[in-house]
């Protein structure tokens, strides 16, 4: 993840496994609003209760004592989440996520693909 001064309200991200497949994949970059408010099934980033540099990007299911907890939409991919750490801190949520966007070379990927098989 980028820093960013703590007064900037937005981050971008890397999706870099497939726990949020297929909503999210890997390569993809992520726009985020840095608050603490969300609401259950928003996509959100998270620090990780246990490694603290580690940040994680999940769906908010619901408010339980303790914090949030928060879910992959993909568990078959062996996703770290709730289910192993328990709730997350509500100071540990970092905000969350606005939009997803593909990287420009991917684009231009897809778009090759779809050419060649119109011919």
């Amino acid at each position: 993840m980028h820093r960013y001064p703590k007064r900037w309200p937005l981050l971008r991200v890397e999706v870099a496994e497939h726990s949020m497949l297929p909503a999210l994949r890997p390569g993809d970059w992520l726009l985020a609003w840095r608050t603490r408010r969300v609401r259950p099934g928003q996509v959100v980033l998270a620090w990780h209760p246990a490694r603290p540099d580690f940040l994680l990007v999940k769906r908010a299911v619901g408010r339980v004592d303790g914090g949030w907890w928060l879910a992959s939409d993909n568990p078959a991919a062996g996703a770290v989440d709730s289910s192993r750490f328990g709730p997350v801190p509500g100071e540990m949520i970092v905000g969350r996520v606005l939009v997803r966007y593909w990287p420009w070379r991917r684009i231009r990927f897809r778009r090759s693909l779809s050419r060649t098989m119109l011919r």
